[in-house]
């Protein structure tokens, strides 16, 4: 799904308050992501999203009965247009400032908190993905990488299920970046839902582990994560096998973007090249 397709399926919804060729684009990739006037609106790249856009609204209301201040929906069910699931939020005010990793850090102790919800959570598959983000690359990259990927895809969901966890499990975010957070005049707020999940609670914190070792996160933007969080998880034994199985769900989601972006592809062949040649520190770059 392009830019061009993704506002036709916003036209076809009708819920913004003018055209949606004038609504401003946030974000590209799983979902669509527009702003228009006083509300956002979030397009799915494929009709089995449709089932993930219900569960993002239903921990959107959750999250607001237990005060955990996150972004609200504007609407509480999605629409199916055209064969994308559609979500409609409350847009947020300007941010005073760019969120940090303390911030993350302490959003995350009262998400962890809390206890899984009446309507209950999935687990947090985080290799659930590749197999659609391999087939949506199709012959863009190289059968040989994809290949390799599905076999660490394989081996990390049986090594993730024999884990011992170090904290109780429980609802995750699932994404856990300063990206993901907003800073609004009332303090942090969290955001994008559609990955939360119950599962181990060191998902959360293995992303941000990962940013130090990969995306060039300062080691003292690191140390202030762990310091507002309570514990570092490069402690834990397990640490590694998340580490991999995330970074294998990472390469696969950039290679969905490969037919069309050169960058991407660039970026898809580089993280494969490091995995293959074990080389942890391998810089890797945002896409």
């Amino acid at each position: 799904m392009d830019e061009a397709r993704a506002r036709d399926v916003l036209a076809a919804t009708g819920v913004l308050p003018g055209p949606a060729a004038d609504a401003r684009l946030l974000a590209l990739g799983e979902n669509a992501v527009f702003a228009a006037g006083d509300l956002v609106v979030k397009v799915g790249r494929a009709p089995e999203l449709l089932d993930r856009a219900r569960r993002e609204l239903d921990i959107a209301a959750w999250l607001a009965d237990a005060g955990v201040p996150a972004v609200r929906a504007a609407a509480p069910r999605p629409l199916l247009t055209e064969g994308h699931p559609v979500t409609v939020w409350h847009r947020l005010p300007d941010p005073v400032r760019p969120a940090g990793p303390r911030d993350l850090a302490e959003l995350l102790r009262l998400l962890h908190s809390l206890p899984v919800p009446s309507f209950g959570l999935p687990p947090r598959d985080l290799l659930s993905g590749v197999e659609r983000w391999l087939r949506l690359a199709g012959d863009a990259v190289d059968a040989a990488d994809a290949a390799y990927l599905r076999e660490r895809r394989d081996g990390f969901a049986t090594a993730a299920a024999a884990l011992t966890p170090h904290l109780p499990p429980g609802p995750v975010h699932g994404d856990a970046l300063p990206r993901n957070v907003h800073i609004g005049p009332d303090g942090p707020v969290l955001v994008d839902l559609e990955t939360v999940s119950a599962d181990l609670r060191e998902h959360d914190l293995v992303v941000m582990a990962l940013s130090r070792d990969r995306y060039g996160l300062p080691a003292a933007d690191y140390d202030a994560f762990t310091e507002a969080y309570g514990w570092d998880v490069r402690e834990w034994t397990g640490c590694a096998v998340l580490r991999g199985a995330r970074e294998t769900a990472s390469c696969a989601w950039v290679a969905q973007h490969a037919p069309t972006n050169p960058r991407a592809l660039a970026e898809f062949r580089r993280r494969v090249a490091s995995l293959r040649d074990g080389d942890a520190g391998v810089r890797w770059y945002p896409f």
